[in-house]
């Protein structure tokens, strides 16, 4: 089949290729059937359905990132420390390591994650493993291949094996045609990034298999993230999260975004709430696949002044990175998240002086604020 010769080889040079100072594991090429629930042969393995636990049995890919932690300790104090899976393709710290269970999973590897799956007997796959916004722009190859090709991956052995899925999308599946203030859930979007499309994909394609295979996908558009327990991962949202770390240990902050730029923003506590109440929701409360979810907006200035509340001595300048701002004028700067309120409760706790308080209490600004005392 030479066809599928030539793309095995496009994709195993587009991989190999060092862009990114990273290895990548070769995608296997595999040909699917009609339907993703087909299986070979001479598969041998048992599948659990959620209703044969008490608790679901989860996984999460891309685990080491902004949000996989936090969602797995949450999700260990609701279902039980043994039955919330963390992965990734990276070497855990120790104290991610020994508090729970950690295992290697590359996603662009079908075999090795189908057999996760099975071995593990996982009911709910929390798919995180992505490059965002920025990254991606830097690297569309790898963007494409971890984004897009990893998803066909999760989708297809969620559909095989019953599992409910969560894939989480972005105020970047969005464009500058569509409605930015507010931005509802069903209007046009036609990203202009990478990530963006790669997001605006997996929410067509999850809700493909979820009419043509009976998939229980879900997911929620998620605003710009902040938390206090992880490092910014090169999102153009990523300012927020910096703002504190700089303010803690320099007291300036340069900023990569216009002052007034507003964007819709939610702290890691209250994303990670939705994400775990969307999940639990009954399948009938649901009247679309995909949410907007979102708790305030503001810009760049607004949390500034918020900060330096708290370190009144911080110094503020802006150098505008050219690619991070266009992709910024292109997104929401405001979410219409009405149906997810209306369908299964959700209910933000954070707004931005809460936002900035707990903040700074989990970076530790004590030293600080005293010495502005």
């Amino acid at each position: 089949m030479p066809i599928v010769r030539n793309v095995s080889r496009a994709v195993s040079q587009l991989l190999q290729s060092p862009a990114c100072g990273c290895g990548v594991s070769i995608v296997p090429v595999r040909c699917i059937g009609i339907s993703p629930r087909q299986v070979a042969s001479d598969a041998s393995f048992h599948s659990v359905s959620f209703s044969e636990s008490d608790h679901p049995r989860v996984l999460i890919t891309g685990g080491l990132g902004q949000l996989g932690v936090g969602l797995a300790k949450l999700l260990r104090k609701r279902f039980g420390k043994n039955n919330v899976i963390l992965s990734d393709i990276r070497k855990p710290a120790d104290h991610v390591f020994y508090s729970g269970p950690f295992i290697y999973s590359d996603i662009l590897d079908y075999k090795n994650l189908r057999e996760i799956v099975v071995n593990n007997r996982i009911t709910w796959l929390f798919h995180y493993s992505a490059l965002l916004s920025a990254v991606g722009e830097a690297n569309v190859p790898l963007a494409r291949a971890v984004n897009i090709t990893g998803l066909h991956n999760v989708l297809d052995i969620a559909a095989e094996h019953n599992l409910r899925l969560f894939v989480p999308s972005t105020i970047g599946a969005f464009g500058p045609t569509s409605p930015r203030d507010p931005t509802p859930d069903l209007c046009i979007q036609r990203p202009r990034t990478i990530y963006g499309v790669s997001k605006v994909h997996a929410e067509l394609m999850g809700e493909y298999y979820h009419y043509r295979y009976g998939l229980d996908f879900r997911c929620l558009r998620y605003p710009g993230i902040i938390s206090a327990d992880s490092q910014p991962g090169g999102g153009t949202t990523d300012y927020a999260v910096q703002i504190f770390h700089d303010a803690i240990k320099t007291g300036k902050f340069e900023c990569n975004l216009k002052p007034d730029t507003r964007l819709p923003m939610m702290y890691i506590d209250d994303c990670l709430k939705a994400t775990l109440e969307v999940m639990e929701a009954p399948a009938e409360a649901l009247s679309m696949r995909t949410y907007n979810i979102s708790a305030m907006s503001f810009t760049p200035e607004e949390l500034a002044q918020e900060v330096q509340k708290h370190v009144p001595e911080l110094q503020v300048t802006y150098n505008v990175d050219t690619v991070r701002q266009a992709i910024a004028d292109s997104w929401p700067m405001n979410f219409d998240d009405s149906n997810a309120r209306r369908d299964w409760g959700w209910k933000h706790d954070y707004d931005l002086p809460e936002l900035v308080s707990t903040m700074f209490s989990f970076l530790g600004s004590d030293s600080r604020i005293a010495q502005a005392n």
